[in-house]
């Protein structure tokens, strides 16, 4: 009989604890990041007409340029408006597998109308930006834009993410003024 008793008190105790623990615990947050509303449309940056060939390899010539000043090898796209290759290289020694992921990076930020480093940034903290189709999750492809439209991407490869970055930038400021 006392165990029982011991055991229905204890029970008790311990059921009477967890529900002022639970009643201490600081609130969890009403939404999380992605259920918040925005008042303006993000990335809402309207397509212009396609970059000429000029620009397209303009924009490619500075990427390479500061390439070949860092000693980098790299693979170069640079996509139009409606995310269609105009240009492209690839310099002596970039491997092989950057074709594709360069071009697919300039096509991702065309279609999307952002930097992939924005999909970088959401995959690090949620797997569901993977979800989207022709998603890179990673650094290298960056908007166009003149005049305030978008007219097309540059997507870079072959080094690392921050590499590939750089790079894309010193083409991207041949337009981006």
């Amino acid at each position: 009989m006392k165990i029982c008793t011991f055991i229905a008190v204890l029970l008790a105790t311990g059921l009477s604890v967890a529900g002022e623990a639970a009643a201490q615990q600081p609130p969890t947050p009403a939404a999380n990041a992605t259920d918040d509303v925005p008042e303006k449309m993000p990335n809402s940056t309207p397509y212009g007409a396609p970059i000429s060939m000029q620009k397209a390899q303009q924009a490619m010539q500075a990427a390479v340029a500061e390439s070949n000043r860092r000693g980098w090898q790299m693979s170069i796209a640079v996509v139009d408006s409606g995310a269609h290759l105009v240009a492209f290289t690839r310099m002596d020694g970039a491997h092989l597998g950057s074709i594709a992921v360069a071009q697919h990076k300039a096509r991702a930020a065309a279609e999307y109308r952002r930097a992939t480093r924005v999909f970088e940034d959401a995959a690090q903290k949620s797997a569901a930006v993977l979800a989207l189709d022709d998603v890179i999750a990673t650094r290298g492809g960056i908007l166009l834009i003149e005049d305030g439209k978008i007219i097309g991407a540059i997507g870079c490869s072959s080094g690392a993410a921050s590499q590939d970055d750089v790079v894309c930038a010193a083409g991207a400021a041949t337009i981006n003024k």
